[in-house]
C-alpha cells in the first residue's frame, strides 16, 4: 500500500492506535465477574481521586504548583496537551503550572473506571482566568490515568482537548 503524504500515514497509525486501545479497555471493563465487588471497588476509587482533585482545585486557588506537581502526579507522569505537545516527568509540567496556575479550575468526573490497582477518569476541566487577564472560562474533556501505588491514587497521565462532556 503506497501512502501518498505523511499526514495520511499518521492518520493510519493513530486510527489503529485507538482501535488497540478501545478494544484493550473494553475488554478491561467486561473482565469483571463481582460486580459488588466491582460497585464498591468503583466507589472507593472516585472517593480517593476527589480526594486528588480537591488537592489540585485548591493549589490553583492559592496559586501553589507544587501540590499538583508533588502530590497529585506521578514522578513519570505523561502529560499530551490539547496542541498534541507531550511533557514527560514533573520537571517538563513544572513550567506549564506556573504559567496556568493563577486560574482557578473545578473538576467534574464524568465517567470512571477502575480494575485492582489501574483507573482512568474522564471529566470536565473547568478552567476560570484571571479577571485581569480578560479571556473567558472554558472546559476541557480530559483523561486522567490512575495507579494505585502503596495504597495511594497517582495520576500517571492525561490528554485533553476543547470541549465538555
Amino acid at each position: 500500500m503506497r501512502l501518498s503524504s505523511t499526514s495520511t500515514r499518521w492518520k493510519i497509525i493513530i486510527s489503529g492506535l485507538t482501535a488497540s486501545l478501545i478494544l484493550t479497555f473494553a475488554s478491561l471493563g467486561s473482565a469483571g465477574t463481582d460486580t459488588t465487588s466491582s460497585v464498591k471497588d468503583l466507589e472507593n476509587f472516585k472517593n480517593a481521586i476527589r480526594v486528588k482533585y480537591d488537592l489540585k482545585e485548591k493549589a490553583f486557588a492559592d496559586n501553589e504548583p507544587e501540590p499538583i506537581l508533588n502530590r497529585f502526579y506521578s514522578k513519570q507522569v505523561i502529560s499530551t496537551d490539547l496542541e498534541g505537545h507531550t511533557h514527560i516527568g514533573r520537571d517538563e509540567l513544572r513550567p506549564i503550572y506556573e504559567e496556568v496556575i493563577a486560574n482557578k479550575v473545578r473538576i467534574e468526573p464524568f465517567k470512571s473506571f477502575v480494575k485492582g490497582d489501574a483507573g482512568w477518569d474522564w471529566v470536565n476541566f473547568h478552567v476560570i482566568p484571571p479577571v485581569e487577564s480578560g479571556a473567558d472560562p472554558f472546559t476541557f474533556k480530559m483523561l486522567f490515568l490512575w495507579e494505585r501505588i502503596d495504597g495511594e491514587w497517582w495520576s500517571h497521565g492525561e490528554m485533553y482537548v476543547m470541549g465538555e462532556f
